[in-house]
């Protein structure tokens, strides 16, 4: 088998400890996690099975196809545990069958959800206090209210439009809204705050935390420090290393050129692999050294400016990712957010799952 070009280090042992962490702010209740996106890019199945190992035993995804991949794969790891997977985006007419042989949990978002939907069978709701995406509205909830107090709801959740903004008027708006539409569902659960949510304090947490983005070492508190621990490490080797005079240009559109005799490394990832392409000037690692990116991302090909670094070779590893450029650097660089950044890393790139 070829030597992967790439190779996306996903650290289980830094994952448990997040969410173990997240679970310990808890203030009233419990803590799922979130994997959707194919776990944010790194697996679904084998972050969920860590987790799971680990006393993690409620999960959501985005879509139903997600959720039979990760409830088929949890199952052949897991034969006598059946883990709660809570699908968000609800259920599309003709659907309700795959639900059910699954075990999936759909959360219902409107009123065409709550009609496709068995009345007697249990479900999530969601209504939309103040981020206008998904969620019944308030007028709904109103009208329907004396039919939903006759379901077997599992929960009821909303969504934070500004969490990781703490000083956010809508934030406060956000949680009275979601206390009073509880307060006509006695006895149903609540659950309000995702990654950053969970550190707006006590009162945004009601029974059930549900964090996605801190699982992954990305940072809840924005302008704050990370309080998590970093869980990918991306390297690629270098293909090419050359000497150029000065006034050499360097890339597509040469936009980069060489003010003085540079030491130039093309390293075997680009805008296919995930990073953006306007990540000129970015600072990689080699060694544990700053190399910056220069010259334009080209589809599978990176240069960067290794002058000054002794006995660079073609083989040798660059961290893309890594305790010296987190996620929430890479999507600063990329002029975008660590969500994506993770999200868009290619299947080129191969997961080892690790300490």
């Amino acid at each position: 088998m070829p030597t992967p070009a790439t190779l996306l280090t996903v650290h289980l042992a830094a994952l448990v400890n997040n969410w173990r962490f997240l679970a310990a702010q808890a203030a009233h209740g419990r803590c799922a996690a979130v994997v959707k996106a194919d776990g944010y890019g790194l697996g679904a199945v084998e972050v969920a099975a860590a987790l799971l190992a680990a006393g993690c035993t409620e999960f959501f995804v985005a879509h139903l196809a997600e959720a039979i991949t990760l409830r088929v794969g949890l199952t052949a790891r897991f034969p006598d545990q059946r883990p709660f997977i809570g699908v968000l985006n609800g259920l599309l007419p003709g659907e309700q069958p795959e639900f059910a042989e699954h075990a999936l949990v759909p959360v219902l978002n409107s009123p065409a959800q709550l009609e496709d939907w068995p009345a007697d069978v249990p479900a999530i709701l969601q209504i939309d206090t103040g981020m206008s995406r998904l969620g019944l509205e308030a007028a709904e909830f109103e009208a329907l209210l004396p039919a939903l107090r006759r379901r077997p709801f599992r929960l009821l959740m909303s969504h934070f439009a500004c969490a990781d903004a703490p000083d956010h008027p809508l934030n406060r708006q956000q949680i009275d809204r979601f206390v009073a539409a509880l307060r006509q569902l006695p006895g149903v659960p609540g659950s309000l705050a995702a990654s950053s949510g969970i550190f707006l304090g006590a009162d945004a947490h009601f029974d059930l935390l549900r964090p996605g983005y801190a699982l992954y070492g990305g940072n809840p508190t924005p302008g704050q420090p990370n309080p998590m621990e970093a869980v990918v490490t991306l390297t690629t080797p270098i293909l090419q290393v050359r000497d150029i005079p000065a006034g050499r240009p360097v890339g597509y559109g040469a936009r980069w050129v060489s003010a003085t005799p540079s030491r130039i490394a093309t390293v075997a990832y680009g805008y296919a692999d995930g990073v953006p392409r306007v990540t000129e000037g970015a600072i990689f690692h080699l060694g544990g050294q700053p190399v910056p990116v220069v010259g334009r991302v080209s589809m599978d090909l990176m240069t960067l400016d290794v002058t000054g670094i002794s006995g660079v070779l073609s083989g040798a590893d660059v961290e893309i990712l890594g305790a010296k450029r987190d996620i929430d650097q890479a999507g600063t660089d990329g002029g975008t957010l660590g969500y994506e950044i993770l999200t868009s890393i290619g299947r080129r790139s191969v997961r080892r799952y690790g300490p």
